[in-house]
């Protein structure tokens, strides 16, 4: 009798043991699209967090490629969520517009390249959004951004927004203000496809005497074979000079890790 109790019991606790880890191995994401706005534009981003992860925490921003606002970047702002960040994946292009071909990407992207001044204001949209959730850390912030993302995270930085640090991947670099670099308070990471044919050496060069005279702390890692999108399984050729590549995606996505550990300490 005494053996068939303790067998029951250990077989209440195995029962109770494989609760706890599945749950915690397969807790749901809550997410939701939000609705906001930057003037009368109206906009909706998304926004992603574990529920598992208790008190305020850390914010990041995501910033999307000149694709706009989809899956890959909900991918990668649920990617942050479930290391326990909450993650705020902004819209820069507006409510329902979404290029579906490169030639609608490009028209789309440089409305905000030509326009800075637009570009920064929506980035500060939507940190405002991320800053108002009551489970953020509003000291613990920082940007993320991919393609035309990273340099809608860097023109954030450059309007003076107050984060801790800056992630580009295979982002550009370029800026029609380069001093105002001086207002750049987070420290900035930048990760960057070696053989990228869509951000020359001069801008690169440009980029790091921009960071230097401004005396902002920075690192620029290059990924050798890396080119454009190389984070993106998406990118399989079809765009010149825009390819995936897993090692370069790993590896960057690690140093992300590490670098956002760091600020947030």
């Amino acid at each position: 009798m005494l053996l068939e109790e303790e067998l029951i019991m250990k077989t209440i606790f195995l029962i109770l043991v494989s609760v706890v880890i599945m749950s915690g191995a397969w807790a749901a994401l809550k997410t939701q699209d939000v609705e906001y706005t930057q003037d009368k534009a109206v906009l909706q981003g998304y926004l992603t967090y574990d529920d598992q992860f208790t008190g305020k925490r850390p914010g990041i921003v995501v910033a999307h490629e000149w694709m706009g606002l989809n899956d890959y970047a909900k991918m990668r702002a649920d990617m942050l969520a479930r290391l326990g960040y909450v993650a705020f994946a902004v819209d820069i292009y507006g409510k329902g517009v979404r290029p579906t071909t490169a030639p609608e990407a490009k028209e789309e992207s440089s409305k905000f390249k030509n326009d800075r001044a637009l570009l920064r204001a929506r980035g500060v949209a939507g940190l405002d959004v991320l800053k108002s959730r009551p489970n953020v850390d509003i000291t613990r912030l920082a940007a993320i951004g991919y393609c035309f993302g990273g340099t809608t995270v860097l023109e954030l930085a450059r309007s003076g927004a107050d984060l801790k640090g800056i992630v580009t991947f295979h982002g550009g670099l370029s800026t029609p203000t380069p001093q105002d670099a001086k207002n750049i308070k987070p420290e900035v990471l930048v990760l960057h496809g070696a053989d990228d044919p869509f951000v020359s050496e001069e801008e690169v060069k440009a980029f790091e005497q921009e960071m230097k005279t401004a005396g902002v702390r920075y690192q620029l890692i290059k990924y050798p074979g890396a080119v454009h999108g190389f984070t993106n399984p998406a990118n399989k050729g079809e765009l010149p000079g825009a390819l995936y590549n897993a090692e370069a995606d790993k590896k960057s996505w690690k140093e992300m890790q590490r670098f956002l550990k760091r600020i947030f300490q």
